[in-house]
């Protein structure tokens, strides 16, 4: 079992924590959208190019053909004790795996008032360096070389766990019906 570097786990339970960002609900412009959820999210669905299924994400955009898929999941585990990890997987015939995930603090169920505040000042600090350098660290999946980087691995960090939802009750549709399926998450 690896280690994990102090530094690096609190850069990664900063870095976990979800951006503040602009709830919307569905796609007005297109007929064919619909919101995923009874709550409003972020993810749109709509009619996709037949047998595929696909995600537009901010960080990206996946596509795989349904029946191609082998199988699918969510689930949820700690990961070193201080981050719950939910994730959506889509195992394919070939080489790939595809990996949806969202992370949470543990401590976000204790709702601790000082360390939500130590965690919206790193969440500041990590706004502005991203804004320095172009990069949104909020949306970029979180890997250590080479414990996390494996071939053939697809991965994509959601920022909502509304927007996971979203994303699974998407794909299970599509492979359950064997219609494509387009699903955008802004």
């Amino acid at each position: 079992m690896h280690s994990i570097h102090p530094f690096l786990a609190a850069f990664l339970l900063i870095a976990a924590l979800p951006a503040h960002a602009q709830v919307t609900g569905g796609n007005t412009a297109n007929p064919n959208a619909t919101s995923n959820s009874d709550e409003e999210n972020n993810a749109t669905e709509s009619d996709g190019p037949r047998r595929f299924w696909q995600a537009s994400l901010s960080n990206g955009h996946y596509m795989v053909a349904l029946d191609r898929i082998s199988n699918i999941s969510m689930h949820e585990y700690l990961l070193d004790g201080t981050l719950i990890v939910t994730e959506v997987t889509i195992d394919t015939t070939g080489r790939a795996l595809a990996r949806f995930y969202y992370i949470e603090p543990l401590t976000d169920a204790g709702g601790r008032a000082e360390i939500a505040r130590v965690v919206d000042r790193g969440r500041e600090l990590l706004d502005r360096a991203g804004q320095k350098t172009g990069t949104d660290a909020h949306n970029m999946a979180q890997k250590t070389y080479p414990a996390t980087t494996h071939a053939g691995t697809i991965e994509y960090r959601l920022t909502d766990k509304r927007d996971l939802d979203a994303l699974y009750g998407s794909l299970r549709r599509a492979w359950e019906t064997g219609k494509g399926r387009k699903l955008t998450i802004k």
